[in-house]
This record gives C-alpha cells, sequence and structure tokens, in this order.
C-alpha cells in the first residue's frame, strides 16, 4: 500500500462486534482470561498492552517501514526511554546536536539523565565533528535531530549512521518535524525513528503521545518495551484513538504546511525588516541540497530572525492577529514562538528570532498578518 492507504487502513479493522467502521475506544484494563488460563485475544492488562494502542502502534509502524513501534505517554517519555534504554553492553556515552529541542536540554540538566550518560554536542552538519566526537572515546548512541528546533539546521541522517555504526553506536532521529510523510530514516539506516505523536500526526493540538520505532529487533528495542511495561509511561486509549484519527490526513495536512511556508519563507526573505531566514526550502539554505535529497519536502516549520533585537522581535509577536503567540507546533493553527523567553537563560537561540508553526489557514492571510506585525 502506498502512504496514504496506509494511513487510513494499517493497524485498524472492522469491528466485529458491532461491524462499525470506526475503532471503539477500549477503556477496560483489564481483560478476562479463558477457563484454561489463556488469553484468546492476548489483551491482559492495559498497562502491558491495549487495542486502541496496539493499532496505533501497528500503523505507525507501516507509515515508517519498521519492524515495531512503542508508544509512550508524550514525547519526552519515548525520548527518556530511548536513552535509558541503551543496553548494558554499550558505553553510555551519547552525541547529540549542539542545535535541538530545548526540552531534551532540560531533561539532561534536571534530571539524572546528564549524570548517569557521557553527554558531548556538537555541529553534525559538519561530518568532521561527528567522526572526531565518536573517535575520541566509545560511543553507545548517536542522537540525530534533522531539521533541527529552532535553526532548522539539516543533517545527513545516512552519512551520520553510517559513521556511527562503523563505531558500533546505535542510531535516534527525531523525525518529528519532517513525519514519515516527508522523512524515513529507517531507509537510511538508522535504528529508531522517534516522534512526538503530539505534534503534526495528531495534527490538531489535542492529544499527548510519543513513539519511538525500531528498524529490527534488537536488546535496545527489547529494553523499549520493557521500559514501557513496567515504567508505565503509556498513553491512554482515547490519545491513541484520536492519534489513528488525526494520522488518516496526515498526508494531506502535511502538504498544506509545506506549500503554506514555503510561501512564507520567501515572503519573509525579501522583508526589509528580516535579517534572516531558515527554512531549508530556501535555495541559499546551508543544508538545501541534503535535505532536497533525503526529504521528500520542507516541512512545516521556520524561524526567522527580526532586524534589531528581543524587544523588536517580541513587538512583532505582540502584534500578530491571526499567528497565535503559543508553544508546540504541528496544528492547525499558526503558531508564534520567541523561544528566547520561552526557553530562559540558558536559551541557545538568538534574542531576534521567532519561530512559527504554519498552519492550514489561507496563505495571503497569514502574510498579510506578518506583514502588518513586521510594519
Amino acid at each position: 500500500m502506498r502512504f496514504e492507504t496506509k494511513a487510513i487502513h494499517s493497524g485498524r479493522s472492522i469491528d466485529k462486534s458491532t461491524s462499525s467502521v470506526t475503532m471503539p475506544i477500549h477503556l477496560s484494563t483489564t481483560f478476562e482470561r479463558a477457563a484454561d488460563g489463556s488469553y484468546p485475544n492476548e489483551f491482559v492488562y492495559s498497562r502491558e498492552s491495549n487495542p486502541n494502542r496496539h493499532a496505533l502502534e501497528d500503523c505507525l509502524t507501516s507509515l515508517e517501514d519498521g519492524h515495531d513501534c512503542v508508544a509512550f505517554a508524550s514525547g519526552m517519555a519515548a525520548i527518556t526511554s530511548l536513552i535509558e534504554a541503551l543496553p548494558a553492553d554499550k558505553p553510555r556515552r551519547v552525541i547529540m546536536p549542539s542545535d535541538m529541542y530545548y526540552g531534551v536540554r532540560s531533561l539532561l540538566s534536571d534530571t539524572d539523565i546528564g549524570s548517569n550518560f557521557d553527554i558531548e554536542m556538537v555541529d553534525m552538519t559538519d561530518l568532521n565533528n561527528v567522526e572526531k566526537a565518536i573517535n575520541k572515546a566509545p560511543t553507545g548512541l548517536v542522537w540525530i535531530e534533522t531539521p533541527s528546533n529552532p535553526l532548522l539546521k539539516v543533517t545527513d541522517i545516512e552519512a551520520v549512521a553510517k559513521i556511527a555504526q562503523e563505531a558500533g553506536a546505535y542510531t535516534v532521529v527525531d523525525n518529528t518535524w519532517a513525519t514519515p510523510v516527508l522523512q524515513r530514516p529507517l531507509s537510511l539506516g538508522v535504528d529508531f525513528s522517534l516522534h512526538a505523536v503530539t505534534k503534526y500526526i495528531g495534527g490538531h493540538s489535542d492529544l499527548m503521545i510519543g513513539a519511538a520505532i525500531a528498524k529490527s529487533d534488537s536488546p535496545m528495542l527489547a529494553n523499549l518495551r520493557a521500559w514501557q511495561h513496567s515504567k508505565g509511561a503509556v498513553p491512554s486509549p482515547f490519545e491513541c484513538w484520536l492519534a489513528l484519527r488525526g494520522v488518516q490526513s496526515l498526508a494531506q495536512r502535511m502538504a498544506t504546511h509545506c506549500s503554506n511556508t514555503s510561501a512564507i519563507a520567501d515572503f519573509l526573505k525579501h522583508h526589509p525588516n528580516v535579517e534572516a531566514v531558515h527554512y531549508p526550502g530556501l535555495v541559499d539554505h546551508p543544508g538545501h541540497q541534503t535535505a532536497e535529497r533525503q526529504m521528500d519536502s520542507f516541512g512545516g516549520m521556520l524561524s526567522f530572525q527580526v532586524k534589531g533585537g528581543q524587544d523588536e522581535a517580541m513587538a512583532v509577536a505582540a502584534k500578530v492577529q491571526l499567528f497565535i503567540r503559543a508553544t508546540s507546533l504541528g496544528g492547525t493553527h499558526s503558531l508564534i514562538e520567541h523561544r528566547a523567553s520561552v526557553e530562559g537563560s540558558t536559551t541557545m537561540a538568538p534574542p531576534n528570532l521567532l519561530r512559527l508553526s504554519i498552519g492550514l489557514e489561507h496563505v495571503d492571510d497569514l502574510k498579510e498578518d506578518l506583514s502588518q506585525a513586521l510594519e
């Protein structure tokens, strides 16, 4: 099946008891055993497995052409579990990108993950940096985020995966911003593709789920499944049901997200009050050629720097009327966010940078709103 068909049919079937086309929500926490003590439907307890979660995991596995999927209560729960699931025979050293989601930075600084693992951050857009970091000491995990948050740097997934695998390290790509519609890391040699399903896959800013899709069976995948079951950070049946509803329109939504964002990026690039635009779809973006090779389109996120400093950027965010001043991304509404003020004193974001999640509104309305705000 092609992607659009898999998004609608994978993981689902007609309900046998009612013939309903839409999957029921299975809220039961426990399931009856047969008289001989077996479980005829394979479900025992909802923390271990649930029909709605099982359906979502099957669907995401299919969309990424993977081996298996493990869903968690949030993107951060999936990220934490992926790091902690590194097998005991692997070095507890993790190489990460210097530009990445601030939530991961907070995880490293505010929890014991930062002290339990040796973390090194490098600019992965330069492959020499990756090779030097891996050659410096035995490494267990290489973490890739592309396009990155918030500067939309692009990393060559296939090249980094090859370097990591030659060193015996697992690889993970945070594929949240690209989605399986635009980028399929497992086909480029990566071991795990990570998603904050909360964002584009859910698509409506009304659920919270994370997921890790594995390329093949491995000790790390076995650990992930054990972490999900024993630590209990599982999504609710209703949120899994919502995610399955949202994923059905993912391909069509991403087409509009990408088209709108490309037009907005071009508009901002030529605006006299804009200093820089960060979007890999622009031909002068440093990662444009790499993105063109490994992505089918360039995504629904961009960031730009207003001429001036933080005051000028905040003034633009204050003047918008259609864009919503809110965090997160990937929903139907267009959002604007001043990352430096959100992240606080440890931010890596330039003070004049605004991050945009471009929604599904008419692109001319979005341009007009930005135009009046930038004036």
